[in-house]
């Protein structure tokens, strides 16, 4: 399999997730002070929202990719 149709499944994957779940969540930790051997330090979730239009686009790419990539052979 080539690294073109390979690329085109991922993209028509992701735009599938994107569509199917819409959102996603992460945890990142950052460290606010540091007194001698006291360390603070707060957990902030923050949300990102995958919008329709990506999602769709990254499937239409996708999918344009593996059909050019079949038609090229």
């Amino acid at each position: 399999m080539s690294v073109v149709k390979i690329m085109a499944i991922v993209l028509i994957l992701a735009g599938l997730l994107g569509l199917v779940y819409g959102r996603f969540s992460y945890t990142r930790e950052t460290q606010e002070a540091k007194l001698g051997p006291f360390e603070l330090s707060v957990k902030d979730t923050q949300t990102v929202n995958v919008p329709v239009w990506a999602s769709v686009g990254a499937m239409v790419a996708g999918g344009a990719l593996l059909l050019f990539a079949s038609r090229k052979r």
